[in-house]
């Protein structure tokens, strides 16, 4: 049976994390490891100034008092012998769309899984509802990774549509759309009047186009994105080295 390790950015008692393990229990072996808080936007961060704690719950859960690399980098080359066949992380609760995976802590978990050279999922559910169709869509995920061949150091982003399973119109492939420019902070203050600052919500769609995630989940359909961990421009290498001509 396969060996798959569980973690998520929402935290160790997240219902999507437990959605994700009821859907899958009976499909593998599951080893769930996940950041004993909320740690929604935490990108790709590792705790590299102290030391990190792993404490085994009563569910058979493992927290972390750290971020969700650091929990995939525990469950991976941790206390444990056995390392798992795929990491998946989730179920987000909200979408990570577009230029959302740059901070999203759910991708970075699945990234994370990558970069250790396991193969990786990271899934989503646009909205806060229906985590059981997104389980389905994991489970079936799951039972078909042995025959998907991605290129190293590539990922999937999977995105769910918050509907019951028999409204989900299928499955599309789709590339990442982006936003505009975020809006400015908003200032809020405390009784005592010290201000403070809330980062803006999140700003309209500046390119959702019928091939991106955004447009697919609008339609109803399952988003799946295949992300690569090389962020180089390469179609601009060309036009720096050019212009590193010009300063010399």
């Amino acid at each position: 049976m396969r060996r798959l390790l569980l973690s998520n950015d929402d935290g160790v008692h997240a219902p999507g994390l437990r959605a994700l393990h009821d859907a899958l229990v009976s499909h593998a072996r599951l080893r769930v490891v996940a950041p004993d808080r909320d740690k929604s936007g935490a990108s790709n961060s590792l705790t590299l100034s102290r030391p990190l704690s792993l404490t085994a719950m009563e569910n058979g859960f493992y927290s972390v008092d750290g971020t969700p690399a650091d929990c995939v980098y525990l469950g991976v080359n941790g206390v444990w012998n056995e390392k798992p066949d795929l990491v998946i992380s989730g179920i987000n609760h909200g979408g990570n769309l577009g230029d959302d995976v740059l901070y999203s802590g759910t991708v970075a978990a699945a990234m994370e899984g990558r970069n250790l050279g396991m193969a990786a999922i990271a899934m989503s559910l646009v909205g806060h509802r229906h985590f059981d169709t997104a389980g389905r869509v994991a489970a079936s995920l799951v039972g078909a990774a042995e025959q998907l061949s991605l290129p190293p150091r590539s990922l999937l982003n999977v995105n769910v549509p918050d509907l019951p399973w028999d409204e989900i119109r299928g499955f599309r492939v789709t590339r990442l759309g982006y936003r505009g420019p975020a809006g400015s902070p908003q200032e809020v203050r405390d009784p005592r009047g010290k201000v403070s600052w809330w980062i803006a919500p999140l700003s309209k769609n500046a390119d959702d186009g019928p091939d991106t995630d955004f447009a697919a989940v609008e339609a109803g359909f399952v988003s799946i994105t295949p992300l690569q961990t090389d962020l180089t421009r390469h179609a601009a290498i060309a036009d720096v080295e050019g212009w590193l001509d010009v300063l010399t």
